[in-house]
């Protein structure tokens, strides 16, 4: 075995420097500390257990992602002020999870392989003590630990860094590929142009260069065209059957931007792409409407549960419409469906005797003279002593609680301490369903496509034991049990929520249970936000197994983190962030609001919704990006062909972006079929780039001008670029389906393209020959403007009620004065005390960030180098502007070490 100790010692087949580096016997290399250190303990005898194996497998997949952008961002580009924002996540699960296991490392009481493979990763940052990372205690007190129980590491480490810090780390990383905008988890300063940072163009072989050429050159004529779906949609016999349901949403309050992300829209993403792959696709959702909140807001607004159920369901509906989700069907649970099949299962259970009677200690608000459900009690979590712990679960550590077990329990309804009282109910005995359920997600986690997130819940929820679940409630608004002795009371919402998706299945067709009683044949994706994984993946898939009636359970369990608005959680009541149904009044198009929820949806780990950020996204990413391509390929058609698709001779260039574009259509689908969303929509804009590189260098319009061979070469790239056009209508018809349908209207693009290009492994074929005449060329996006953002950010970033006065601040002029506070300083005066004009200056941040990423465009595309840098000048001109409305010098500080 060899150590590879010189940067200039490189793995055979890397093309850039890596440490460490291990070559085996065999003469395979290993070249992950990772890797390494699995290795060397196993070939010294010791095994790692499942739990070491897990953290080894999450230190790999997402902790190193975002230490590389961390460290990226430290130590080349000087930003170790937002370090802190690109590892909270990774930061916050590791600190819980410590804090959680009450042992001082990661999998018991003794050293293992993943806190060694941990605590060396982690290394460079923790102990840079010029990094804020927060607070987590529990990671601080791991770290420390570790360094005093390995002193030869902590030796070795400071051996590497040279005493030099994270600096130490500066040589080695410059000859590291930047990394790419999907390492950026999800931090809003790393929302960036997914293109930045990449290691450049990808070579393709010319072999590749004439696989694409002559796949191209196939055309259309084989594909067959796209056919309408047919009510009621069942399996067939031959095909892929894909079941797919959302989270059903609560019926008593509005969702916002969060909610939508989470569930219905990913979901509608995934379903739309499915249809064009040729699978057969049921997509099914609705609201969930029993239950104590249901009563409550039934209460506040003067109206019956139902009528507060048929009001909302309808609201929900308009929602989801104007956002262009398409269900198959969108029901709800307050049906006869829902009684008799949730009784079924409920009396298949009682007979496999997975049924137990047990007395339960409650709270009960003897001032509200009700037993308090558990969304209706609040108080300090029993694991972690968050303070605001619902009765059911704590939003802080995900850890499920039963009410009596909270600290200082407040009725939320009247503020009262409630009482403990005693009643019988009935109980699913989920440790006798344990070795079926294990058996289950063995092999359901091992073969299907289940998010990181809902894996890791999942089995932290299984650690800590499993205990009989209630079944039963002291509440009237719900599925009644049907038991004799249990005759008042209603099943628990968390038992009969999910067997809703079998009742709205039920009430879409009578066959439901060609769907639902059919696991050989069907595959069934669950889309939801992390905090429904438990009752998704231990408590549901328990009750239809111990009902013993081959009931198909989850094989893809696909979780989002959280969606937070700004710096803060969404609140209907304070008016803080975006609700369905005000999106539609912002006069931004669905389309746009689904692209940036897309762009910035959680899948690593929790992200935020930034208005600012959105108009960014929009105007260089759709509009001066997308947008740009598409509307030049069209117009270059119309104003130089009238109107009519140029023939296409192709040169060598011509076939390395078929290539190109082949392999980012190809990456496109490989990360949609394991429902990478946010992911697979980098390689949509990649794509467009390409495009319009590809344009700005050949210089069509230049062309046309010149002798037939000149203006042969401007219809070959006009060509190509309305072709690759028509491509990236179909990607993009998952994501933004009005842009798609838009884009192929403006070609005139045949029907069969629709589902022609991703059969397979990907298909850009010229669905656009030479003579295909085009319609009207309009551009796609319009600009949103930073007044306009400014105006929005500001309606929906909270409002106090009109009925209180302001809170007073206190200002340079009003701590000296003993004025009333009636005779405030007029605005401007309190706002340009020192020069400084806060408001100019966020719309000069906004405006540079604009015009940053327009000269990045530019550069990228390889644009006239006096078109360049009279863009690079407005650059410099509104960083003077933004210098001085905050009240610094516009003046550049005089660089180190230059010479003249």
């Amino acid at each position: 075995m060899e150590r590879t100790v010189h940067l200039e010692r490189v793995v055979p087949f890397l093309s850039r420097p890596t440490l460490p580096a291990l070559l085996l016997p065999s003469g395979l290399h290993l070249f992950s500390s990772n890797a390494i250190c699995r290795y060397l303990f196993e070939v010294s005898g010791k095994d790692s257990s499942e739990r070491c194996n897990q953290w080894l497998e999450w230190e790999a997949t997402d902790l190193q992602p975002a230490l590389l952008q961390a460290l990226h961002m430290a130590v080349l580009q000087g930003k170790g002020s937002e370090v802190s924002k690109v590892l909270q996540g990774p930061l916050n699960y590791l600190d819980q999870s410590l804090s959680k296991g009450n042992t001082p490392y990661l999998t018991g009481e003794a050293v293992s392989v993943a806190d060694v493979v941990l605590w060396a990763a982690l290394y460079p940052i923790l102990s840079d003590s010029s990094l804020a990372l927060g607070e987590c205690k529990s990671v601080k007190t791991w770290f420390d630990r570790g360094a005093a129980v390995m002193c030869s590491f902590q030796a070795a480490a400071q051996k590497v860094l040279q005493g030099k810090g994270l600096q130490g780390m500066k040589s080695y990383m410059q000859r590291q590929p930047a990394p790419q905008s999907s390492q950026c988890r999800d931090t809003q300063s790393c929302n960036s142009n997914p293109a930045e940072g990449e290691e450049g163009e990808r070579v393709v072989s010319e072999e590749e260069m004439e696989a694409a050429a002559v796949t191209f050159s196939k055309g259309l004529n084989a594909c067959p065209l796209a056919t309408n779906r047919q009510h009621p949609i069942l399996p067939q016999e031959g095909k892929r059957n894909l079941l797919v349901t959302s989270a059903l949403p609560y019926v008593n309050n509005v969702p916002h931007l969060g909610n939508i992300i989470g569930c219905v829209l990913s979901a509608d993403v995934f379903s739309r792409y499915g249809r064009l792959r040729g699978w057969n696709m049921l997509f099914v959702c609705g609201t969930d409407e029993y239950g104590t909140a249901t009563e409550n807001k039934a209460r506040e607004e003067g109206l019956t549960p139902q009528q507060i159920c048929d009001k909302y369901h309808a609201i929900h509906s308009s929602i989801y419409k104007w956002f262009q989700i398409d269900f198959d069907f969108f029901g709800r649970t307050t049906t006869e469906k829902q009684t008799e099949i949730a009784q079924n299962i409920f009396w298949r259970l009682h007979k496999h005797d997975f049924l137990v009677e047990d007395t339960v200690e409650q709270l009960r608000c003897e001032s509200c003279q009700r037993f308090l459900a558990d969304r209706f009690v609040e108080g300090t979590c029993p694991h972690c002593s968050y303070p605001e712990a619902r009765g059911d679960q704590c939003d802080k550590c995900g850890r499920l609680i039963n009410a009596v077990e909270l600290r200082e329990p407040q009725c939320k309804v009247c503020r009262q301490t409630p009482v403990i009282r005693s009643s019988k109910h009935l109980f699913l005995d989920l440790p006798k369903l344990e070795a079926q359920l294990e058996q289950w997600l063995d092999k359901s986690t091992s073969t299907g496509d289940w998010t990181a997130n809902a894996k890791q819940i999942t089995r932290s929820w299984l650690r800590d034991g499993l205990k009989p679940r209630c079944i039963t409630r002291d509440l009237k608004w719900g599925t009644p049990v049907p038991h004799p002795d249990f005759k008042e009371k209603v099943f628990y919402v968390w038992f009969d929520a999910p067997i809703g998706y079998l009742s709205i299945t039920a009430n879409y067709t009578d066959k439901w249970e060609k769907w639902w009683k059919n696991p050989h044949q069907v595959e069934l994706y669950n889309f939801m936000a992390k905090d429904n994984v438990p009752f998704h993946s231990v408590v549901f898939p328990c009750s239809l197994l111990g009902a013993q009636d081959n009931y198909t359970l989850v094989n893809h369990l696909v979780a989002t983190e959280y969606l937070n608005y700004e710096d803060t959680k969404f609140s209907k009541s304070r008016g803080v962030g975006v609700f369905g149904d005000m999106a539609k009044d912002t006069g931004i198009p669905s389309d746009v609001w689904r692209f940036y929820l897309l762009y910035v949806r959680p899948e690593g780990q929790d992200s935020a919704f930034s208005w600012a950020d959105m108009a960014t996204k929009n105007n260089s990413e759709l509009l001066n990006n997308l947008g740009n391509f598409i509307n030049r390929a069209g117009m270059f058609v119309t104003k130089f062909f009238e109107g009519c698709v140029p023939a296409i001779e192709l040169q060598q260039e011509d076939k390395k972006l078929l290539a190109l574009v082949g392999w980012e259509l190809q990456q496109y689908i490989q990360l949609m079929d394991k429902v990478k969303i946010r992911d697979a929509l980098k390689h949509i804009l990649n794509i467009s780039r390409h495009g319009n590189q590809y344009i700005q260098v050949n210089e069509p319009w230049k062309k046309i001008k010149g002798g037939d061979t000149e203006r042969q070469r401007a219809g070959t790239v006009t060509g190509l670029s309305v072709n690759i056009a028509c491509l990236l209508s179909v990607m993009l018809f998952p994501y933004m389906p009005t842009v798609s349908q838009t884009i192929r209207d403006q070609l005139n693009a045949p029907q069969s393209c629709i589902n022609a290009m991703l059969q397979g492994t990907g298909t850009f074929v010229c669905a656009l020959s030479a003579g295909h005449r085009v319609g009207t060329v309009s551009p796609l996006f319009q600009k949103l403007e930073v007044d306009q953002i400014e105006a929005l950010k500001k309606k929906f970033g909270g409002q106090q009620p009109e009925d209180e006065p302001p809170k007073k601040k206190k200002t340079a002029q009003t701590a000296a004065s003993t004025q009333p506070a009636a005779v405030p300083a007029p605005l401007a005066e309190v706002a340009m005390v020192n020069g400084v004009d806060p408001e100019k200056a966020k719309q000069l941040t906004l405006a540079v960030t604009e015009q940053g990423e327009k000269v990045r465009a530019l550069k990228a595309q390889k644009a006239e180098k006096a078109v360049i840098t009279a863009e690079v000048t407005k650059l410099l001109d509104l960083k003077k502007q933004l210098a001085l409305a905050e009240g610094k010098s516009p003046e550049p500080a005089p660089q180190k070490g230059k010479k003249k």
